[in-house]
């Protein structure tokens, strides 16, 4: 029987404001917290938060291989400025050709948003 993927997880430093960002800029609950750990749920899979100490997000560019998210928006350009506004940052890097667009969230997690 195959297996079902149920939460994506980011390590953190701060899991309740990371998982804050997430809440606001998805539009989901948070649906478990404690100490170390925040669930967001919305969405088809969850959306997990886990405390790391001394946790240090991705550099970009960056030739090492990092896991990114992937998120479909209705109108781009307004989508880059409401993320920007929560706290996310647009770095120069921006391949693509302008089909999407490279942001990093406050703690530094790489994600694009496509219009879809």
């Amino acid at each position: 029987m195959p297996a079902e993927l149920t939460t994506v997880v980011l390590d953190s430093a701060d899991p309740a404001a990371l998982a804050a960002f997430y809440a606001k800029a998805l539009g989901w609950e948070v649906t478990y917290t404690d100490e170390d750990t925040v669930q967001l749920g919305g969405g088809p899979v969850g959306l997990g938060f886990q405390r790391v100490a001394g946790y240090r997000g991705p550099a970009w560019p960056d030739a090492a291989k990092h896991a990114h998210l992937d998120l479909k928006v209705g109108d781009l350009g307004a989508a880059v400025a409401e993320f920007v506004a929560l706290g996310a940052t647009k770095p120069d890097f921006q391949p693509g050709g302008g089909d999407w667009t490279v942001l990093q969230d406050p703690e530094g997690h790489l994600f694009c948003l496509a219009e879809g």
